[in-house]
């Protein structure tokens, strides 16, 4: 598994407080996945490609 204890964690500009969000870490070749509201909790890890291609495919 990838190291993230220095991942730098970022949100949508569009979530709030209040909402279920998920925060996204670049950390080389993959993208971490977590539940905002538990970044204590398990990360799922995607290779880079494959996030993209999902996230075009939602769109």
């Amino acid at each position: 598994m990838q190291e993230l204890s220095t991942a730098q964690w970022r949100k949508s500009s569009r979530s709030s407080d209040t909402s279920s969000c998920v925060e996204l870490a670049c950390v080389g070749a993959v993208v971490a996945v977590r539940d905002s509201k538990n970044p204590e909790g398990p990360v799922l890890v995607f290779p880079s490609a494959r996030l993209a291609a999902f996230l075009t495919g939602v769109r």
